[in-house]
């Protein structure tokens, strides 16, 4: 057997390494880009970490009043703000109004509020909370008022938030007075007899049914909720008394027909102090002020994109609308002027719905 010769591998050589020198010119602009993709970085970083704060404080944003200047001089540091009370005094109004009131309280570079109503009243709970409000606002704040189109009722109540050192402007067109009470309802007693529906709710007690439309009030019913009304009516005469110079109970009792004043009859009558517009209103304020010049402000109140979120879920839900229906039937003591109030809940949610689209 021949030997097999072993295998002969040639060698190879690595190939050369070639060191390329660098141009200084060449060195420098790498340098320069290296820089120049960290500032990059670092500023891209920077811009989204304030992008996510700044859409975190969209979704999450209370609600909260936003000043917007509105006459007078805007580089004035002294302030005068424009609390309007206008439509319906009623939820979700209510709240915003009282964060506006809050929001005025704790600025002080506001010397004074004028109040603008424009409102035919409203609920006598809301009403009542503003008018609260507005009385501790005006311990540290004057407070004067300037009703417009109409300031009935409710707006009458909200307008004595000013007390006796503030002062009543009314414009010479405008329609107030309406003290009274109201509970909407309607008897339906008859129409449901014509269809055979009779109310046969199960309950525990004479009262619990009370005001059912499908049957007619009985007497008892009728001087339980009278005894509801002229309390509230009586709230309502007090507040009147304590905050108008001139007027006593018994005057005012004499004005609580639910009878409309024009602004003349208001004057002679005591509920308003002068014949004038916002603008002769917001004079007298300042010259209660001692201000030469002052930057005039009001508030808007947005919504925020969560709220309106979370509103457009909530009216589609069943259950929501359920409680909607339920609410429909509960009893509600109204500061009002006319007699449409008898659709308010179902106003109230038509409202709050196109709020939440």
């Amino acid at each position: 057997m021949s030997a097999v010769p072993p295998l002969v591998t040639q060698a190879t050589t690595p190939p050369p390494i070639i060191i390329q020198q660098l141009s200084p010119g060449s060195f420098w602009a790498r340098r320069w880009l290296v820089r120049l993709l960290l500032i990059a970085l670092i500023f891209s970083l920077v811009y989204s970490a304030r992008l996510n704060s700044e859409y975190r404080a969209y979704f999450q944003q209370d609600d909260g009043p936003t000043e917007r200047y509105r006459s007078g001089d805007k580089q004035a540091t002294d302030k005068i703000a424009v609390l309007e009370v206008s439509g319906t005094i009623m939820p979700p109004f209510t709240g915003h109004f009282l964060k506006a009131i809050k929001h005025i309280k704790e600025d002080e570079h506001v010397k004074g509020v004028l109040l603008v109503i424009d409102s035919p009243g409203g609920l006598v709970a809301d009403s009542d909370q503003i008018y609260r409000k507005l009385v501790d606002l005006r311990k540290t704040k004057p407070l004067f008022v300037s009703m417009k189109r109409i300031a009935a009722s409710g707006g009458v109540y909200v307008a004595m938030g000013c007390g006796e050192e503030g002062r009543i402007f009314a414009e010479p067109t405008t329609w107030t007075g309406s003290i009274g009470v109201i509970i909407p309802r309607y008897d339906a007693s008859k129409l449901a007899d014509k269809f055979g529906v009779a109310a046969d709710s199960l309950k525990t007690g004479e009262f619990k049914d009370s005001l059912d439309p499908l049957r007619a009030l009985t007497d008892r019913e009728r001087t339980l909720w009278s005894g509801i009304l002229d309390e509230s009516l009586q709230r309502f005469v007090n507040i009147i008394d304590e905050n108008r110079k001139g007027l006593d109970a018994a005057k005012v009792k004499e004005l609580a027909t639910g009878q409309i004043f024009t602004a003349a009859q208001a004057k002679a009558n005591g509920l308003i102090d002068e014949i004038g517009d916002e603008d002769e209103a917001l004079a007298a304020l300042k010259t209660k002020l001692g201000l030469t010049k002052a930057r005039v402000v009001e508030f808007d109140y947005p919504v925020s994109l969560m709220s309106l979120l979370l509103g457009s879920v909530q009216t589609r839900d069943p259950e929501t609308q359920f409680r909607k229906l339920l609410e429909m039937s509960v009893p509600r003591a109204m500061y009002f002027c006319g007699s449409a109030p008898a659709f308010f809940p179902l106003w109230q949610s038509a409202v709050e719905s196109q709020l939440h689209r």
